[in-house]
């Protein structure tokens, strides 16, 4: 009852106290830098793919096994982060994901074999799956709920400019090297420096969660009464009551028991039906394809004729699309809703991939598509790039860090960011082998699925737009 009766309080404080939203901006930013690592880490092979295959001589599968098994990490950092979080807190978490970052980006660079790069990757995954969880978590947890949509999205941003920063990087290092993914660059061939450059991001990360205050929830969590005031106060206005706000949290955890795997099972189906919504968010955000678009997108271009370097700058193109596609989100989540940017993007999403599909059921001319079909698959992959970026890439994200009652939320989080890991590890592991059968048929799956998450989205998901964490049931 108190977490009803009082949830109107704080969303109002913030919007009576504008001048603490710029410290609240700053803090939710500094905490989605994970999220630009998360995207410059996860497309930066892009630009590696076909220097590593001409390099170690491996074949289309072997190839893609390097390339998703980072993702395995994924899923074990996303799984593990929320019982890490509740257990040392989220800022040490971002630590401990910032050095991870470091260690892979320098080893990932000096590889001495195959093996040796697969591992590295694996811990660079860890690092991004922790940072999956950790960034929306806590953005939620410090957010005023007025303006808690809008800087949830910031995990999302901070992704996509972080896979267009490391899409450009690759853009211009290969043409340093002169157009060849192999060329040499400080003592190094130009894919080992697309892979270290990481490291500048990484330690960039690791200073700024030195510079932002613990979550108020985990601080009321261990007992830290006073300390969580001073962050409320931080983010919610000096005026907002603060006594209030920290006995409301307090009631919420005494009401949750520590989260954890048990918590969630219930139900006809293993789960209870709210996890289940969000392993399906989860999968069908990934089984649309989109990290096609930046794990092979290079590769893809190459394939149907394109040549090297034009095949980075579509790379890059197609992630300025992906900012200004979230951005649009960004400004449309908190007024139109999560709920209904979901459906529209799906509909575009639709559209986008059907086009693609279209486009490359032709056959190559001269080691080329046609130039209509040409042009309509680079048109259409952008179109299908933008519909995810203003809905699903986005919405996902705050829906996760926001549908879940206080009592499982960050070990149901975890359960959610891990399947969509474990999907995105299916995608990107098949698409090679899925091409070479059939690359029209691959963008008719993508399309059937972007065609059911229509259904779902309308049956089982429900609005979270303007509700406090505290009245998720």
């Amino acid at each position: 009852m108190t977490s009803t009766s009082k949830a109107p309080d704080p969303a109002a404080g913030a919007a009576a106290h504008p001048e603490h939203l710029g410290h609240v901006v700053f803090i939710a930013a500094a905490a989605a830098m994970g999220g630009f690592l998360f995207g410059y880490d996860s497309s930066v092979i892009n630009g590696a793919v076909e220097a590593i295959r001409d390099r170690y001589d491996v074949g289309s599968a072997v190839l893609a096994q390097v390339i998703a098994v980072a993702l395995i990490g994924c899923a074990i950092g996303a799984a593990t982060a929320g019982r890490i979080a509740d257990r040392i807190g989220r800022i040490r978490c971002m630590q401990i994901s910032a050095v991870l970052f470091v260690v892979s980006a320098i080893g990932s660079a000096l590889p001495f074999a195959l093996w040796d790069l697969a591992m590295w990757r694996v811990v660079g995954g860890f690092a991004i799956g922790m940072a999956s969880v950790i960034g929306p978590a806590y953005i939620a947890e410090v957010s005023p709920p007025a303006y808690r949509g809008r800087l949830g999205s910031f995990q999302q941003a901070a992704i996509v400019v972080g896979i267009a920063v490391s899409q450009l990087v690759n853009w211009g290092l290969l043409n340093a090297a002169g157009g060849d993914q192999r060329g040499r660059l400080m003592g190094l061939e130009a894919w080992q420096v697309m892979l270290g450059v990481m490291v500048v991001p990484a330690v960039l990360y690791g200073l700024l969660s030195f510079a932002i205050p613990e979550s108020p929830r985990f601080l009321v969590s261990v007992g830290k009464h006073e300390r969580a005031r001073r962050v409320l106060a931080e983010v919610e206005g000096d005026r907002a009551d603060l006594d209030a706000r920290v006995a409301e949290i307090e009631t919420a955890m005494h009401r949750e028991e520590k989260s954890s795997f048990k918590d969630l099972l219930g139900g006809t189906f293993f789960f209870k039906p709210i996890v289940w919504i969000g392993i399906g968010l989860s999968v069908f955000q990934q089984f649309v394809g989109i990290n096609v678009a930046f794990y092979y997108s290079s590769t893809l271009w190459q394939s149907v004729g394109v040549d090297p370097t034009d095949s980075f700058f579509y790379s890059f193109t197609t992630s300025i699309i992906n900012i200004v596609g979230t951005v649009i989100a960004m400004i449309f989540v908190d007024r139109v809703g999560r709920k209904p940017l979901a459906l529209i993007g799906s509909v575009g999403m639709v559209v986008g991939l059907s086009l693609e599909a279209w486009a490359f059921s032709y056959d190559l001319v001269d080691g080329k598509l046609p130039a209509t079909q040409g042009w309509v698959a680079l048109v259409a992959a952008h179109l299908f790039v933008l519909f995810f970026a203003l809905s699903w890439g986005v919405v996902v994200w705050v829906f996760l860090g926001e549908m879940f009652p206080n009592k499982i939320r960050a070990a149901a989080l975890g359960v959610a960011a891990s399947a969509q890991w474990i999907a995105n590890w299916a995608i990107t592991a098949s698409f090679p082998s899925l091409a070479d059968w059939n690359l029209s048929g691959t963008y008719v799956i993508y399309a059937i699925f972007a065609t059911l998450s229509i259904p779902f989205v309308l049956k089982f998901v429900t609005e979270t737009k303007g509700k406090a964490l505290e009245e998720m049931g």
